[in-house]
């Protein structure tokens, strides 16, 4: 079960003014299973993105990265799970293609004004005939206030769905923030989450809205791993539908780029906490750095270990794992004797080696807990970072043995 993680309630998710989602269920991989969501747009909303690094992308990413250079207005995305469409060569982009299209035809616009994804097994062709057929159904489900089922629409692995809203007052006037991921695995995005999208109904000039949402990924999804594997099609989206009222501009974004990150870093968090077969949530803050690059390479080390994150499943205080973690980080010039490592309250390490103060039961004990920070003070600097991330359990085997099945 996901670590110390509810599922979202309905009546919490607030409506955004000029973003219509709806759902259907169109058997892509399973039969009686939600798996296809339109998102339609007023025709004022501007729309941002980051996506994955992977060089071997999906074509629905390099799709949508082509609508969005184009320039011209975006009115919809369609998502599809239940199938990737990546590592499908000509044929998958084709697909993708071909989705924008029908999908255009029925809403009235240009096949370059639809943004397409997908998430599911990779290297599968997709049933873009399936979509196909059950867009009428998610055209004629079109509602502000569906966030709810279309957060479970988008699910793939993921045992619960992910989303929250905020709201803000600027000049006056309240501004809401709404926002849905999916993630469970193959999770070290580059860049964000496997699908992520996140609405305001602020108004917010295609430019700035880029500079927020990659501003916004690098302070969250940018910092959550499960497995260390970057997928073929992560996605995150920011859309501001301008229907507020409410004009944000590189002067006063401030309080709203706050709260969009708040529901992005929950929204991240909680992919961590739903990880295939994870048990506990672990915090890793890396503090007195030289700079945030060797921070995160520091964190990332540990949080990749399948030595430490097995140790932690077990609940053993076998934490000279971390140690050598940070020892083989990359970083030539760390001094070890100057860092010390705490594992909550619990000082473990300094000196180059265990503390004197030390006690395998105060170890113990905070393994135990379901939530877990581990601390390492570098002392070589003043920059600090925090990631995120779970243990590795028997069900994450399980899970990923059996994905296709």
């Amino acid at each position: 079960m996901p670590v110390n993680l509810s599922a979202p309630v309905a009546e919490h998710l607030l409506p955004v003014a000029g973003v219509c989602l709806g759902i259907a269920e169109a058997g892509i991989k399973t039969a009686s299973r939600k798996d296809l969501l339109v998102i339609k747009l007023d025709e004022a909303a501007t729309v941002a993105g980051v996506f994955t690094t992977n060089r071997f992308c999906a074509a629905p990413v390099t799709v949508a990265k082509q609508h969005l250079a184009s320039g011209k207005n975006i009115r919809a995305l369609v998502v599809n799970t239940g199938n990737a469409n990546a590592g499908t060569g000509e044929q998958g982009m084709n697909a993708a293609h071909t989705t924008c299209t029908e999908l255009a035809k029925l809403l009235g616009c240009e096949p370059e004004q639809v943004l397409p994804y997908s998430t599911g097994v990779i290297m599968e062709t997709l049933p873009v005939e399936k979509i196909i057929a059950g867009m009428p159904q998610a055209i004629a489900n079109l509602k502000e206030d569906n966030w709810f089922d279309a957060s479970q629409a988008i699910l793939t692995t993921d045992i619960i769905a992910k989303a929250v809203s905020r709201q803000v007052q600027i000049y006056g006037k309240t501004v809401t923030v709404t926002g849905m991921s999916k993630g469970s695995g193959m999770i070290h995005p580059n860049m964000a989450t496997m699908l992520g999208y996140i609405a305001t109904d602020a108004a917010i000039a295609t430019p700035l809205l880029q500079e927020m949402v990659s501003e916004v990924a690098n302070l969250s999804f940018n910092c959550i791993t499960v497995d260390g594997d970057t997928s073929t099609n992560d996605a995150l989206m920011l859309i501001a539908s301008a229907k507020s009222g409410v004009v944000i501009n590189a002067q006063n974004r401030a309080a709203l780029q706050t709260v969009i990150t708040e529901v992005a870093t929950s929204l991240a968090q909680a992919i961590v906490r739903d990880g295939e077969g994870a048990t506990k949530f672990i915090t890793i803050q890396i503090e007195g750095g030289k700079d945030a690059a060797e921070c995160k390479k520091i964190g990332y080390a540990i949080a990749h270990s399948p030595l430490v994150k097995t140790a932690f499943f077990a609940s053993d205080p076998n934490l000279g794992r971390i140690l050598a973690a940070i020892g083989y980080a990359g970083i030539t010039d760390l001094d070890v004797e100057t860092l010390k490592l705490y594992l909550d309250d619990v000082l473990v390490a300094e000196n180059g080696g265990r503390a004197a103060s030390y006690q395998e039961d105060d170890g113990q004990r905070v393994m135990q807990q379901s939530d877990i920070t581990i601390r390492v003070v570098l002392n070589r600097g003043t920059v600090n970072a925090t990631l995120w991330t779970c243990d590795f359990s028997y069900d994450y085997v399980k899970i990923n043995a059996s994905y296709r099945s």
